[in-house]
């Protein structure tokens, strides 16, 4: 009986992330809008990006684990060298609540950081990139693919996808900056 319901969950996660994604960005692709949340539960917010320049968006599986404790803080400690590139916002976008990104954050940054933390709790935007994948044996539920994008205004100019997302070779933050004009 536990071995049908556990094959049922996993069969209406992988059911739930195929009817959740749409195909993925490619370069020249609109990013979507979706309601997001940077500040608090309750209080959400859309990433409007049309008119707002150059954003780099990092997507990750999930706040405090290990790959991402090791990619996201060279994106902090970067961060001046991104904004001399021209680039207006980094986002770091995890498919978790408000308060996990938040308390995330403050641990990366105790002293502070300009990078911006969002949550992406219902997976809204990540879904609308195309870029979900089914982390439920490891992460219990859909999440975000390991992923970063080059934004110009509103248009996707680059996405570099990890293929193995417990890994980071494309998604590093020295290897985004040498694509920045």
């Amino acid at each position: 009986m536990t071995s049908l319901i556990s094959s049922s969950a996993e069969a209406a996660h992988a059911l739930a992330v195929s009817l959740l994604s749409k195909a993925q960005v490619q370069p020249g692709s609109t990013i979507p809008e979706h309601p997001v949340k940077e500040s608090a539960p309750d209080a959400p917010v859309t990433l409007k990006f049309a008119g707002a320049g150059k954003n780099v968006i990092v997507g990750v599986p999930g706040a405090f684990t290990g790959t991402c404790n090791a990619q996201i803080p060279e994106y902090i400690q970067h961060y001046d060298k991104f904004k001399a590139k021209g680039v207006n916002e980094v986002y770091v976008v995890g498919v978790n609540d408000a308060f996990v990104m938040k308390a995330w954050k403050e641990q990366l940054a105790p002293q502070g950081t300009g990078v911006r933390f969002i949550a992406d709790d219902k997976g809204d935007f990540t879904s609308g990139l195309g870029l979900m994948f089914d982390a439920s044996p490891i992460l219990g539920a859909p999440r975000s693919k390991r992923y970063v994008i080059i934004a110009d205004n509103n248009k996707v100019e680059s996405i570099f996808i990890e293929e193995d997302p417990t890994k980071i070779t494309v998604t590093k933050a020295e290897t985004v900056l040498a694509h920045l004009s």
